[in-house]
């Protein structure tokens, strides 16, 4: 296996130093390293982060590889600095069984440009009517430990409580989308004054708080883990931090767009802002960055959701809900929680690869940077300053809130157990 050095890099964001990849792990961590035989990446001063781990990725594959594959999906997570995803169930079919999570797996295996963990379904066929098989997906080959119906809301209490009750067996977590759907029903965007003044169906939050409440008082009754997925409200903030305070087994995690994006682009009715949960208020999202700055909320998740064009560029009401996000989660971050003071780069460390990879179980990744640990790492420029075109994106799919939007900071490599998956931004 061949030697790489990267020199000259700000590690987390503090020190500049010198590391040595040899093979798939980092061997030495040092002020200056001379190594003959090794390639030299000129970092330069840029940053050097593991990594980043996304809980909360959409590939499509099987089924609706006209949106995305496994391979492109992965593309554009190295694209993003990612060298881990874990791939939602709402396929077709669905992931409910252990040989669709195993092909999933496999094909990310294939792919060789990030690792792929597939998330199974909670219930058979994303229905809410009976339990999925969780231990035969557990037991496979996938190995799965995240279980979601995510695209749909487990809103049967005692099927949510059987899903704990039956993951806590083997440690796994049950990721929980938070929309009551009876209070969604014709909903398109987010209740409040621009509803209202547009004339679209609100969007209310409670119907994502009221699940969340009933979801961490099941999971302290069971002694299980429940994780809620793309929390997009103040109160569903209050709600998460009480049920911490308690030392309950509750996480959470925040999206990139709601934390950059208010409900007042939907005036625009540009059908690229229609996602679920539906773009917030100025207040939710300044709660949000406050949340994931102390710890409340545990880490960003892109929930990339790709989609083909005419799924999206048609009418509002009939436009399928969601975004692209791999390519720019980090970008976004940089502005809304770094370059705002909120978290340093090593607090970006945590919530994009230590704890998503925690909150997963997943091994090998989200590890130190530090001698012996697997050199599964992300060098980023964070002086860049670019305009967003998705015409280059690696994803299938082109359905950006942020084209035409400066953004700042840029990855410029990623390594996958020591392979450059990235270089010099452009895909290895």
């Amino acid at each position: 296996m061949s030697k790489i050095v990267i020199r000259g890099a700000r590690v987390l964001g503090g020190e500049v130093r010198d590391v040595l990849i040899d093979g798939e792990t980092v061997a030495e961590i040092a002020e200056r390293i001379e190594a003959a035989d090794a390639t030299v990446v000129e970092a330069g001063g840029k940053v050097l982060l593991p990594g980043l781990v996304d809980l909360h990725t959409h590939l499509r594959e099987p089924g609706r590889e006209d949106s995305e594959t496994v391979l492109t999906g992965t593309r554009a997570a190295a694209v993003g600095g990612f060298t881990a995803v874990h791939a939602m169930a709402n396929t077709f079919p669905v992931a409910d069984t252990a040989g669709v999570v195993e092909q999933v797996w496999r094909l990310g295996r294939e792919s060789g440009y990030c690792d792929v963990q597939p998330v199974g379904a909670v219930t058979v066929g994303l229905e809410g009517k009976q339990l999925a098989e969780l231990g035969a997906m557990h037991d496979s080959a996938a190995g799965v430990r995240v279980f979601s119906d995510d695209g749909k809301c487990v809103d049967d209490a005692v099927i949510m409580r059987r899903a704990l009750e039956y993951v806590k067996a083997f440690d796994g977590v049950v990721a929980q989308h938070a929309q009551e759907p009876r209070l969604t029903e014709g909903a398109q965007m987010n209740e409040g004054t621009v509803s209202s003044e547009l004339g679209l169906g609100g969007w209310p939050a409670v119907a994502e708080e009221s699940i969340i409440a009933r979801d961490v008082l099941l999971a302290a009754h069971v002694g299980s883990r429940v994780h809620i997925c793309h929390l997009s409200t103040a109160g569903s903030v209050d709600l998460v931090r009480w049920a911490k305070s308690k030392g309950w087994n509750v996480t959470a995690e925040v999206t990139p767009h709601h934390l950059l994006l208010t409900d007042e682009l939907v005036r625009s009715y540009n059908p690229v802002y229609k996602v679920n949960p539906p773009l917030r208020t100025d207040a939710d999202v300044m709660a949000l960055r406050e949340a994931l700055a102390d710890g409340t909320i545990d880490c960003v998740a892109t929930d990339h959701a790709p989609h083909p064009h005419e799924d999206k560029d048609c009418e509002w009401a009939a436009a399928a809900m969601g975004m692209v996000g791999l390519e720019t989660a980090l970008s976004v971050v940089q502005e809304t929680m770094v370059d705002t003071g909120l978290l340093d780069w090593a607090g970006v460390a945590d919530r994009m690869s230590f704890r998503p990879a925690g909150i997963g179980r997943l091994a090998g990744h989200g590890r130190p940077i530090a001698v012996g640990e697997p050199a599964n790492l992300t060098l980023v420029d964070p002086a860049y300053r670019g305009v967003v075109d998705p015409a280059g994106f690696a994803s299938r799919s082109r359905n950006s809130p942020y084209a035409g939007r400066e953004l700042p900071g840029r990855v410029t490599h990623t390594f996958l157990r020591g392979k450059a998956t990235v270089i010099d931004g452009i895909l290895a």
